[in-house]
């Protein structure tokens, strides 16, 4: 994996990250594809939308279908038909979630699955393997993320079992015949606490990883609180790889980091949202149930060129999503994914052209005041 930074605006940045399934430009929304599946959308729409790299889950993956399933049937990109690159997250924040059903170790986490109730281990090295057999591009190491608000020597235990961790999962793709198949993410936890922020991105910093993430944020704090703690770190983050701001992806959240230096995002927000009946337009967010749209026969946001807005209005809209039509479901998501990933392709034109400050104004201005 190669980085190469194109232009800068600020501490803002617009770049390429050059891998062997092609470029993924930055900044970049990854459309969360948790079960080798993009909700309600097939591959080719989208490439349509204009998804360069999509989010696949460890942890899922793990227990449904199984990591030897998509080995044996030749990877996760010929399982899901998807040939651009795939970043796997390890499973950490998943296992975190699972609250009441797992138990934290020194070697991993001890865990029951939520499917079936059945017992399972995952730890750095499980994490590798998993990743490997799936055939991800891009890695994440198994972390330990800190929840909210947690006490400092909560946040510090954490911060040292990832640390642990994350050089357990660099010694095992050493030793993996396959170690130059993926790119190792490394992520920056601690809690809300600077100076363990700062303390993990260090000891990160000397094991060399090809990226490096901030985790456990969006996770519950305030956001002036997760906005603090970005512009702490963002510029402590070396300036030649990838910084990727993990599960944030609320839209004026990403301009917030893309300021401070951020590149990488992800999140369900425009899949979920669109399920929903939540919409992302120019005008800002509208709830396509509101007896409003009863009878309009105007698209869903004029100034959209997805194919939703080419051929439906919000009226149909609005009678698919209450008759609860699983059509309704696709043509929402093919809208949010398609403004998201516009969304961001504005964002690097306006790094571009030195107009981060104008991006930032307008629409913290649409979705500040209707968002």
């Amino acid at each position: 994996m190669k980085f190469e930074i194109h232009a800068k605006d600020g501490a803002a940045r617009t770049g390429v990250i050059e891998t062997e399934r092609g470029s993924i430009r930055t900044p970049a929304f990854m459309p969360v594809g948790t079960q080798a599946t993009v909700k309600a959308m097939s591959p080719e729409e989208l490439v349509s939308a204009g998804a360069e790299i999509i989010l696949s889950n460890t942890y899922h993956l793990y227990l449904r279908p199984g990591h030897e399933i998509i080995r044996q049937t030749g990877g996760l990109h010929k399982f899901m038909h998807w040939q651009k690159p795939v970043l796997t997250d390890s499973g950490g924040f998943q296992v975190y979630s699972l609250s009441s059903l797992r138990k934290i170790r020194e070697d991993g986490v001890e865990f029951r699955s939520h499917l079936d109730g059945s017992l399972h281990f995952i730890g750095p090295e499980k994490a590798m393997e998993i990743q490997t057999a799936l055939g991800s591009d891009i890695v994440m190491a198994f972390d330990e993320c800190t929840p909210y608000p947690a006490e400092y020597e909560y946040a510090l235990k954490s911060l040292e079992l990832t640390t642990g961790w994350a050089g357990r999962c660099k010694e095992f793709l050493k030793r993996s015949e396959r170690e130059s198949a993926a790119a190792l993410f490394g992520i920056v936890q601690g809690g809300m606490y600077k100076d363990l922020r700062e303390r993990s991105l260090n000891e990160l910093l000397e094991m060399d990883f090809e990226g490096y993430a901030a985790g456990g944020l969006s996770v519950g704090e305030p956001k002036d609180e997760m906005y603090d703690v970005v512009g702490f770190i963002a510029p402590k983050m070396p300036d030649t790889k990838p910084r990727y701001l993990m599960g944030v992806g609320d839209l004026l959240d990403m301009i917030e980091a893309v300021e401070h230096g951020f590149d990488m995002f992800d999140c369900v927000m425009p899949t979920r949202n669109a399920r929903n009946g939540t919409l992302f337009t120019s005008a800002g967010r509208i709830s396509i149930k509101k007896t409003e749209f009863k009878a309009d026969p105007s698209p869903l946001d004029p100034e959209c060129g997805c194919y939703t807005c080419r051929n439906y209005s919000r009226a149909y809209l609005r009678h698919l999503f209450l008759a609860r039509e699983i059509l309704s479901m696709r043509l929402n998501t093919i809208h949010n994914l398609h403004f998201y990933l516009n969304f961001m392709g504005n964002m690097r034109k306006a790094i571009s052209a030195g107009a981060f400050a104008r991006f930032k104004k307008k629409w913290g201005t649409v979705f500040g005041q209707n968002g």
